[in-house]
């Protein structure tokens, strides 16, 4: 047995032996992904020409192998269901390189897994901006201990999650992929998804490493490029969650994204992947490109003369792994051809393949490479015994926007008929978009309201009006004329919502209007749907919106002269069973906004933390008061959600009063229900520093507790804050600070409805 082959051989030493077997083929075949089947590998199981395929000599991973994904439907696979053949599968891909290979290294089997296991049938989550809303640490950890045991069951050892971005400007498409737009409560929920996946033995991915998410005016496309972020603000806001995530949940796994910071491309930057990734953060994982990436170096940014080039800069950087939908070989080549010239040196190529070699081991993948019992997939993986989770997770992710004089919850035995109306009631796609599970059974609004009522009440159905135009998205900014077709459409739901006794009009956006490459020009409701929004209203029923979107939308009108609107994101499969639940009282709603929702586009950014000054309104008197020209302040707040019951805080007590900097604050508040019904509240603590040498944000999340209360029930909500990282600051020097002084907690139930306030010191 050779040392690298010996379990009960240290990691490093194993890795040691074992570089110096490989051959520069070998090494170099550990540096580049093999996209799976339906994307660049063209056999689902190993043929005979595998032996004359680059992959002869290893690979460092195949990602979302016979996964059977939405957007490669055209591409049928037999081996994703049932879930023992998909675990079949993968063993017997995993045999090849194994066994016929020179020196048998494992494979790193990859898939996304962003709002649920990117694979057939697997258990669902609403997406990340839902994820986000729920402000549950728990529940997020307990999903991402279902995703990561679902993916260990199907063979796959690595899941490309949590997204760690900063849904900061909300034109953004992939705003819908991010827990929200503040570090501390992405941090929080990232690291709890991390911990729960890689407790399954399954190594967890963060994406995208890093400055991603503030493409040049929230355009995406070709365009993730220039995002005009400061230093200061790019290590407190952007990086924040990067290094929590990396230092107290040690992820195995980071993505390079496809942008550049000040000119420099983050996949070709030493700083980035090396100084602060691995010396400062202390990551010791491998870093996988986002796809084209490498490419991008010399084709957008053009630092490079050529690909070769381009390989060259991002392997000295600190690159482990290129992934793209082409062949591996076309990184593989070059990169040995700069090895034999003296380009790359050896002791960096040794590097970058330790780096992966190391996850593959702290994987167990060399000691046990198969999964063990394939027909146990079939057991682990079944949405049914996950049925009651997905539900929870998906009402807890909901969001009450406005309850004007008690519309909701409704009582179905006051009511007669209810007509369902807007392009969203009977959608689906929204739950199985990019990035999650496909080929899942879904209920939509409509359904899971049929269901609820049942027979009890008639419930009548009237479209409405589609998602979009035909001229949209031009019609955003010239407006067209309603069609002859399009305003019968909208003739139609108003003739039906007059014979109602209530209208629940479920609007917003799908799955082509928002997500990744998909940014928008205006943040209004999409083609006809205000329309048929202002029509309804007309009517004098009362009016309930459902929206189903994924970004904040200036919806200023409606929260005017609708009495209550519900905010759904994209729900996950069980969205219609959970709205239903929540539209007629079964369920309270306790989410919270993880996003600002701004009023006019104009007022981008316009979000939380923010510096002094920046969210003011305009003076109307004094040298420079000349009157007022814009509308000010959000349209909802950060931290933002409403109950069908009432909390009151009290007691907040905070010790010691005086501490020095390394020390702790312990903090606690008592919260009462004081309503009639059992209800969720999320508590928030935000903190102020009061006097600092250089300016810092007004007030910063530090810590929130999301708890269950009975009517009448009162809970003590205890936090503790660290002062040298809760209470740390960039100096002038950018040196990261505790500065003596007053600070300020302040406790609430959103970032502007501020309860209890209360001073300690820093000496």
């Amino acid at each position: 047995m050779d040392i690298f082959e010996d379990p009960k051989q240290p990691v490093e030493k194993r890795i040691a032996d074992l570089l110096s077997q490989m051959t520069l083929d070998e090494k170099t075949c550990q540096t580049a992904t093999l996209y799976g089947y339906g994307r660049v590998l063209k056999d689902e199981l190993p043929t005979p020409q595998w032996k004359n395929e680059i992959w002869k000599d290893g690979i460092a991973n195949i990602d979302e192998h016979l996964n059977a994904v939405a957007y490669t439907a055209h591409v049928q696979t037999a081996y994703s269901y049932p879930y023992s053949k998909h675990a079949e599968a993968i063993n017997i891909v995993q045999k090849w390189f194994v066994e016929e290979t020179r020196l048998g290294i494992p494979v790193d089997f990859t898939n996304e897994g962003v709002h649920g296991l990117n694979h057939d049938r697997a258990t669902p989550l609403p997406a990340p901006i839902g994820i986000g809303s729920t402000w549950d640490k728990a529940l997020v950890h307990e999903a991402g201990m279902i995703e990561g045991r679902e993916a260990k069951a199907l063979g796959y050892t690595n899941v490309y999650a949590p997204i760690l971005d900063l849904a900061r400007d909300p034109r953004w498409g992939r705003v819908v992929e991010c827990y929200g737009e503040d570090p501390f409560l992405v941090a929080e929920l990232g690291k709890q998804m991390t911990l729960g996946i890689q407790e399954q033995g399954v190594a967890s991915t963060l994406k995208h490493f890093a400055v991603y998410s503030v493409p040049k005016g929230g355009r995406d496309g070709r365009a993730r490029t220039d995002p005009h972020v400061a230093p200061r603000e790019m290590y407190q806001l952007y990086l924040y969650p990067f290094r929590r995530v990396i230092q107290e949940a040690h992820p195995m796994g980071v993505m390079s994204s496809y942008n550049d910071y000040d000119g420099e491309p983050i996949t070709g930057s030493y700083y980035f992947l090396t100084t602060l990734l691995r010396q400062q953060f202390g990551f010791d994982g491998y870093v996988v490109s986002d796809s084209e990436a490498v490419e991008y170096l010399f084709t957008k940014h053009h630092v490079a003369g050529d690909y070769k080039e381009a390989v060259r800069q991002v392997i000295e950087a600190g690159l482990n792994v290129r992934t793209n939908f082409t062949q591996p070989k076309v990184f593989i080549e070059p990169l040995r051809e700069l090895v034999k010239e003296g380009s790359v040196s050896m002791k960096t190529l040794d590097s970058r393949v330790a780096d992966v070699l190391r996850v593959k081991f702290k994987l167990g993948l060399f000691d046990s490479p198969y999964v063990k019992n394939p027909k146990q997939a079939d057991v682990i993986v079944n949405p049914r015994n996950t049925k009651d989770f997905t539900l929870q997770m998906e009402k807890e992710s909901l969001v009450l926007l406005k309850n004007a004089n008690n519309t909701l919850p409704l009582d179905k035995s006051k009511l007669q008929q209810i007509l369902v109306t807007g392009p969203l009631a009977t959608a689906t796609n929204y739950a199985i978009s990019r990035y999650g599970p496909s080929n899942l059974t879904v209920t939509s609004v409509l359904k899971g309201i049929q269901d609820y009522v049942g027979s009890s009440v008639k419930v009548n159905y009237s479209k409405g009006c589609e998602v979009v135009d035909s001229s949209w998205p031009e019609s955003e900014i010239i407006p067209t004329p309603l069609t002859i077709q399009e305003q019968a459409d909208i003739d139609e739901a108003v003739a039906q919502a007059r014979q109602s006794d209530v209208i629940i009009a479920v609007v917003g956006e799908d799955e082509k209007r928002v997500g990744e490459s998909l940014s928008r020009t205006g943040l209004g409701l999409p083609g006809r749907q205000f329309q048929l929004i202002q029509a309804l209203q007309a009517t004098g029923k009362p009016v309930v919106m459902v929206m189903i979107n994924g970004q904040p939308l200036t919806i200023n009108w409606e929260n005017r002269y609708l009495p209550a609107i519900l905010e759904a994101w994209f729900p996950n499969a069980s969205g219609g069973q959970a709205i239903a639940a929540t539209l007629f009282g079964d369920y309270n709603p306790g989410g919270k906004l993880p996003v600002t929702f701004p009023k006019s586009m104009g007022q981008i950014e316009i979000n939380f933390p923010f510096k002094p000054g920046s969210h003011a309104g305009q003076a109307t008197d004094g040298p420079n008061g000349y009157g007022k020209t814009n509308v000010v302040g959000p349209l909802y707040p950060f931290g933002y959600g409403l109950s069908y019951t009432s909390f009151a805080f009290s007691n907040l007590v905070v010790t010691p009063g005086v501490q020095n900097p390394q020390g702790d604050i312990q903090v606690s508040v008592d919260v009462v229900n004081t309503g009639q019904r059992k209800g969720d509240e999320v508590v928030q603590l935000y903190v102020k520093d009061e006097v600092t040498s250089v300016t810092v944000y007004e007030t910063q999340l530090r810590g929130f507790e999301r708890i269950g209360l009975e009517p009448g029930e009162k809970k003590t909500v205890h936090f503790t804050l660290h002062a040298n990282d809760d209470l740390g600051m960039l100096d002038k020097n950018n040196k990261w600070v505790v500065e003596p002084g007053k600070f300020e907690v302040l406790i609430g139930n959103s970032s502007e409805d501020i309860r209890l306030k209360q001073e300690f010191e820093i000496k």
